[in-house]
């Protein structure tokens, strides 16, 4: 709009034009500011110290020759760090039928049971976050650097996770989970609960990834557990593959399983 058509129209006119145009950029020039603001990442830790900043960044290799590092088939070994159960959460597991479990109908698995899963996985670390995609079930976790306050009423599959590095380590903290029926792993037939709350500290030992997590659920447990495990570095080049989980094929087994009640 030139300024030539603005001056020769009546005062009151070219009053309100100018205050479009003047409307106009101060809009522009709102939105051009908040998008370079997104554009940058916010730095949770100001005062961090590099050297606490572990390099978590590359695809790590979750399989059987990486594992088990503390039992000899699962991370929960009875004897040693299976979980103890409150009366609550034996009567979920009596009653559990396999033929239930929510793998049947491709709802992916969630913590403690997602990390040890034998698969690939690539994390990549920016400033404000920490990205976790998952080769088991197509999953993605985004661990916040920056400070922010845990949703009040967003409950999802695999929660909310804030962390901070320290000491050389990321910790992670992980809150408002969904319930789930298999919650907890998906071959104990152990549930999990909104108040489930997982802590995950990652850190570097040579060439490996190491990881301690630790599950508190006072609906069904009575008290914390934890496991230790490791990722060895993937394959030079690779690229995690698709799951492409199918819920006719994912639920074929159903047919072969015998009903824990007729």
């Amino acid at each position: 709009m030139s300024t030539m058509g603005i001056r020769n129209r009546p005062w009151p006119e070219r009053r309100r034009q100018s205050t479009v145009c003047q409307l106009l950029l101060t809009l522009v020039g709102g939105t051009l500011a908040m998008m370079a603001t997104m554009a940058t990442p916010a730095f949770a830790q100001v005062s961090v110290d590099p050297a606490d900043v572990p390099d978590l960044t590359g695809v790590w290799d979750g399989g059987f020759q990486a594992r088990p590092v503390n039992g000899p088939n699962m991370p929960w070994v009875p004897g040693e760090n299976f979980p103890v159960l409150n009366e609550r959460g034996l009567a979920h597991q009596a009653v559990f039928d396999e033929a239930i479990a929510p793998k049947y109908d491709c709802v992916p698995s969630a913590s403690p049971a997602l990390q040890y899963d034998p698969y690939m996985m690539e994390v990549t670390q920016w400033p404000d976050r920490v990205l976790v995609r998952y080769e088991k079930d197509d999953q993605i976790r985004t661990f916040w650097l920056d400070g922010r306050e845990t949703p009040s009423n967003d409950f999802t599959v695999q929660g909310f996770s804030s962390g901070r590095y320290e000491d050389g380590a990321l910790l992670v903290e992980t809150t408002k989970f969904t319930f789930d029926v298999a919650g907890f792993d998906d071959y104990n037939g152990i549930p999990s609960s909104q108040q489930k709350k997982v802590t995950e500290r990652y850190w570097r030992e040579g060439e490996e990834l190491r990881m301690t997590l630790t599950v508190e659920d006072p609906m069904f447990l009575r008290e914390p557990v934890s496991y230790t495990t490791r990722w060895l570095p993937g394959p030079e080049g690779y690229k995690l593959q698709a799951y492409n989980c199918d819920p006719f094929e994912a639920g074929h087994p159903r047919k072969f399983l015998v009903p824990k009640y007729r």
